[in-house]
C-alpha cells in the first residue's frame, strides 16, 4: 500500500480514507516517525528521547542529593591529581529540604471532588426546585394561612418555614451550599471510589514530586474489562510527544510513553503473537540500542512504545425513505458515494479519532494498531477526543521545560564546592601551641635540691595554668626568660573557615531568592524579634511563589477526574465493571445506586474544592472570632462556617448569619420592646382591673355597709316605732287619763265654778242683800274684804287643786 507522506514531515498523510488509517501499514509509519524525532539520531546531543532521559536523571538526583561528584573532583584536583586530598566527596543534600517543602506542601492540601450535573434535564430540576423556593418564599403567608385554616400544606418545596430563605442573596448561598441532586452525589461518589481504588493519594504525590523537580508530571487513565476504570503513573523520562508550546498539552497529536516488558507480560497483553515471534523479538538487538547504559537496564526485558495517535474520521449515514413515509438511517463507510437518488440521501460529519498502537523499538514489527474502542467524549462536543494522557509541564517555554531543582543547580553545585573547601581548610588548620624556654626553666629551683624540668613545666601549666618562673638569675641580673611557658596562637585558618561559611550562607540565600522559598517556610532561621504576622506574611509570599506547581497539580487532579467521569460510562457498559462499582459504592451509600443506572444519560462539570491556606483560614477565623465577640453570630454558626472549604461562600455565609443574626436581635429587641408594651399594658390592665374590682369591692362593701345601716336604721325606726307606738299608746292612755283627768278636772273645775259662781252670786246676792238692807236699814257698812279674800283663797286652792 503506497500512503503518501509530507516531505516536510516523517508522519504519513491524514488525508487518506479510514480503512488507510486503520491499515497496520499506517500504523507502522506512524510509529517510524515517532521513533525518528525521539530516537533515531542515536546517543549524541540530537537524542531528543536521551536528552530527556538524561535532563531528568540528572534533576533528580541533584533532587536526592545524589548528583555526581565528579564535576567537583575536576574542579580540586591538579592535573587529575587527588593523592594529596582526603575529603568527604559526599554531595550536601541542600535541594532535597527545598524540593520537600514545595512537593509535601502541595501534597498536604487536602481537597473533595465536586460534580455538578450540567445536562438540559439536570439544570431543570434545578431551575425548578428554584423556583419551587421562590414560590414558598413570596406565598409563605398565604401557606401558612391555609395550613392552619383546612389543614392542607400547599408548598411546593416541602421545606419548613424556618428554614427557607428569606432574600435572593439566600436562595442563591442555598442553592451553592445545601442543593444537591443525588445524580451527583452518585457522580462524586463514582469519582471517590475509583481514586481510591487506584491509590491516587500516592500518586498525588509522585506528581507533585515530578512539578517540583523535573518541571513536568503526567498520568494515563485508561479502561479495561478486567480492571475497570486505571489511574497510572506515567514517569515523564519515558514519555514521548508531538511538539508544543502549550503548559497543558492540550495540541499535541500524539502522545507514548516507553515501557520495559519482559517476554511473559508481553505475551499475556498480546496472546495473539506467536512462539517464533517472540523468540524473534529476544534475539532482536534493537531494542538494547537505545536503552543500555541509562541505569540499571534490566536485559530480560523487551522496550515497547506505547502511544495514541489523534486524527480525523469521516462518519457518513445514508437517510432512507421508506414506504410508510419513516426514514431509516444506516451508517456507510466513507467510500459511499451513491448518485443523486430520490429515495435516500448522504449525511456526513467529521469528527476525532484516536488510534492506539504498541511498537518494539528499534523493530518494524507492530504489535497493536487499532481504532480506540473507548474514546473519551465530551457530551458538550461529541466530535473532539481526549487523550487518555493528562500531562502538565507549568514553566515550558518553546518545549524547553523548566523547574524548581534547574534554577538551583549552579548554587547547589557552589555549596558543594564551598563545603569541599571548608573540609579542605579545616584539615589544614594547625591548632594553638605554646613556646617553652628551656634557658628559662633552667634558672628555676623548686626548692627540693630539683630542677625545672620540661615535662614538669609543660604538666603544671597544662593541669594549673600556672608558670613557676624566675625576674633574676642565680647571678642576679635580670632573666630575659622569666616566663619560660608562652601560648602561641595562631589565626591563619579562621579568616579563610568564616569566609568559605557566609560563602555558603551567601549561595544558599540565593537558592531561597531564585526559589522564593523564604525563612519563614523552612524554619531554618526564625527571627525571634519578628511579629507573628510579619511571618505569616512572608510564608504567603513562598506560597505565591510556588503557587503555578499548586496549581498544574490541580488541573492534573481535574482532568482526572473529568476522565473518570466520561470513563463511567464504559465501566456501567460492561456487567463485570458496573457491579464492581456498584459493590464498593454501596459501602458508602445505598441510596447512590439508585442513580447509578443514569450516570451515563448525564453530563458533569467537574471541579476541585481545595482547602484553603492557612493564612485564609486564619482571616476567616479571625473574622469568625470578631462576630463570635461582638455576638454577631452563634457558635452553632460557626461551626457551620467552618466547614465550607470554598473561602468564598464562607465569607458569604458569614455575612449572612451576621446579617440573619442583627435581624433576630432586631425582631428580639422589638419583641422585647413589644413584650414589655404589652405586659406594662396588661400590667395597667390589671390595676384598672384591681381598682376596679377594689371600688366595686369598697362600693359592695360600701353598699352592705349601707344596706346594713339602713337595716339597723329600720330596725331601729321599727323598734323606735314599736317603742313610740307603746309609748303612743302609753301616752294615749295617758292622755286618756289625762284627758279624763282634765274633763274631769274641767267638770271638776267647771262645777267648782259653777259652785263658786252660785256661791259669788250667792254672796253677791247675799251682799245685794245685805246692801239693800243697809240701805234699808242704813245700818253701818259692813266690811265684805276679808270675806272676799276668804272666797279667792279658797279659788285658789281648787285651781292648784286641779
Amino acid at each position: 500500500m503506497n500512503i503518501y507522506t509530507n516531505p516536510n514531515s516523517a508522519f504519513p498523510s491524514q488525508v487518506v480514507d479510514d480503512a488507510t488509517k486503520a491499515s497496520e501499514e499506517y500504523g507502522l509509519q506512524v510509529s517510524r516517525a515517532i521513533e525518528q524525532e525521539w530516537f533515531n539520531q542515536g546517543r549524541t546531543s540530537g537524542n531528543r528521547y536521551l536528552t530527556h532521559w538524561n535532563n531528568f536523571n540528572r534533576l533528580r538526583l541533584y533532587a536526592r542529593g545524589e548528583q555526581s561528584v565528579q564535576k567537583y573532583k575536576d574542579e580540586l584536583s591538579i592535573n587529575g591529581d587527588l593523592s594529596y586530598l582526603n575529603l568527604d566527596w559526599t554531595p550536601v543534600p541542600i535541594l532535597s529540604k527545598f524540593v520537600d517543602i514545595v512537593a509535601n506542601g502541595i501534597s498536604q492540601k487536602t481537597y473533595d471532588v465536586k460534580a455538578f450535573a450540567q445536562d438540559p434535564e439536570s439544570l431543570k430540576k434545578k431551575m425548578d426546585y428554584a423556583s419551587s423556593l421562590q414560590f414558598d418564599m413570596v406565598n409563605q403567608p398565604i401557606i401558612q394561612d391555609v395550613l392552619q385554616k383546612t389543614g392542607t400544606n400547599i408548598s411546593k418545596s416541602n421545606i419548613p418555614a424556618e428554614d427557607l430563605p428569606a432574600t435572593q442573596e439566600e436562595l442563591e448561598l442555598h442553592m451553592q451550599l445545601s442543593y444537591k441532586q443525588s445524580i451527583e452525589i452518585a457522580e462524586e461518589e463514582a469519582i471517590n471510589t475509583v481514586l481510591k481504588t487506584n491509590k491516587y493519594d500516592l500518586t498525588r504525590k509522585r506528581l507533585n514530586y515530578d512539578l517540583t523537580t523535573i518541571g513536568i508530571a503526567a498520568t494515563k487513565t485508561s479502561f479495561n474489562k478486567s480492571e475497570g476504570i486505571v489511574v497510572d503513573y506515567v514517569d515523564p523520562a519515558y514519555l514521548v510527544y508531538s511538539y508544543t508550546e502549550d503548559p497543558n498539552f492540550e495540541d499535541v497529536y500524539y502522545v507514548g510513553e516507553v515501557k520495559a516488558v519482559t517476554i511473559p507480560e508481553l505475551k499475556k497483553e498480546f496472546p495473539y503473537i506467536s512462539e517464533d515471534e517472540l523468540l524473534k523479538i529476544q534475539q532482536m538487538p534493537g531494542n538494547r540500542q537505545y536503552i543500555q547504559g541509562w541505569g540499571n537496564y534490566d536485559e530480560n526485558t523487551v522496550q515497547v512504545l506505547y502511544f495514541e495517535y489523534k486524527t480525523y474520521m469521516n462518519q457518513v449515514f445514508k437517510i432512507k425513505q421508506g414506504d410508510n413515509g419513516l426514514e431509516k438511517v444506516i451508517q456507510k463507510t466513507d467510500s459511499f458515494n451513491p448518485p443523486p437518488n430520490d429515495n435516500f440521501e448522504k449525511v456526513s460529519r467529521t469528527i476525532e479519532v484516536l488510534y492506539t498502537g504498541a511498537k518494539i523499538i528499534g523493530t518494524n514489527m507492530m504489535l497493536e494498531w487499532k481504532l480506540s474502542n473507548d474514546m473519551t467524549r465530551p457530551q458538550a462536543d461529541t466530535t473532539k477526543v481526549k487523550m487518555n494522557y493528562t500531562i502538565a509541564a507549568p514553566r515550558m517555554y518553546k518545549g524547553r521545560i523548566d523547574s524548581i531543582v534547574t534554577k538551583c543547580i549552579s548554587f547547589a553545585d557552589m555549596i558543594q564546592l564551598t563545603h569541599l573547601k571548608l573540609q579542605q581548610v579545616m584539615s589544614r588548620v594547625v591548632p594553638d601551641g605554646v613556646f617553652l624556654d628551656v634557658d628559662g626553666l633552667m634558672e628555676v629551683d623548686l626548692g627540693n635540691g630539683t630542677k625545672y624540668n620540661p615535662a614538669e613545666a609543660l604538666n603544671m601549666y597544662f593541669q594549673t595554668g600556672s608558670i613557676v618562673g624566675r625576674s633574676l638569675t642565680q647571678d642576679g641580673e635580670i632573666n630575659r626568660g622569666k616566663v619560660p611557658i608562652q601560648e602561641l596562637t595562631t589565626s591563619s585558618g579562621q579568616g579563610k573557615i568564616q569566609s568559605l561559611i557566609q560563602t555558603y550562607q551567601y549561595y544558599l540565600q540565593m537558592i531561597r531568592d531564585v526559589t522564593g522559598l523564604n525563612e519563614a517556610v523552612d524554619g531554618s532561621k526564625p527571627d525571634s524579634n519578628a511579629l507573628v504576622g510579619l511571618q505569616k506574611i512572608a510564608a504567603n509570599a513562598s506560597n505565591v511563589a510556588t503557587r503555578h506547581i499548586k496549581d498544574a497539580s490541580i488541573y492534573l487532579t481535574t482532568r482526572i477526574c473529568e476522565n473518570i467521569s466520561l470513563r463511567v460510562a464504559d465501566c456501567l457498559n460492561n456487567p463485570l465493571t458496573a457491579n464492581s462499582l456498584k459493590q464498593s459504592i454501596s459501602t458508602y451509600n445505598v441510596e447512590v445506586l439508585k442513580e447509578i443506572e443514569n450516570l451515563n444519560l448525564h453530563d458533569f462539570g467537574i471541579f476541585l474544592e481545595i482547602e484553603p491556606d492557612e493564612e485564609e483560614k486564619a482571616q476567616l477565623e479571625q473574622n469568625i472570632q470578631v462576630s463570635l465577640q461582638n455576638q454577631g453570630i452563634d457558635l452553632e454558626d460557626a461551626i457551620d462556617i467552618r466547614q465550607v472549604r470554598n473561602l468564598k461562600l464562607a465569607n458569604q455565609l458569614l455575612k449572612l448569619k451576621r446579617k440573619k443574626k442583627l435581624e433576630q436581635v432586631q425582631q428580639q429587641q422589638l419583641a422585647n420592646i413589644q413584650a414589655q408594651a404589652d405586659a406594662n399594658s396588661q400590667n395597667a390592665e390589671k390595676a384598672a382591673l384591681f381598682e376596679v374590682q377594689k371600688q366595686e369591692a369598697l362600693a359592695q362593701t360600701q353598699i352592705q355597709i349601707e344596706q346594713a345601716k339602713s337595716q339597723f336604721e329600720m330596725q331601729r325606726l321599727q323598734a323606735e316605732g314599736q317603742v313610740k307606738k307603746q309609748l303612743m299608746a302609753e301616752q294615749f292612755n295617758y292622755d286618756m287619763q289625762l284627758a279624763q283627768l282634765k274633763v274631769q278636772a274641767d267638770t271638776n273645775k267647771f262645777n267648782q265654778l259653777e259652785d263658786r259662781k252660785d256661791e259669788r252670786t250667792k254672796i253677791q246676792a247675799t251682799q245685794q242683800s245685805e246692801l239693800i238692807d243697809q240701805r234699808k236699814n242704813d245700818s253701818l257698812p259692813k266690811d265684805f274684804q276679808n270675806s272676799a279674800e276668804n272666797l279667792m283663797n279658797d279659788l285658789g286652792g281648787m285651781l292648784q287643786m286641779e
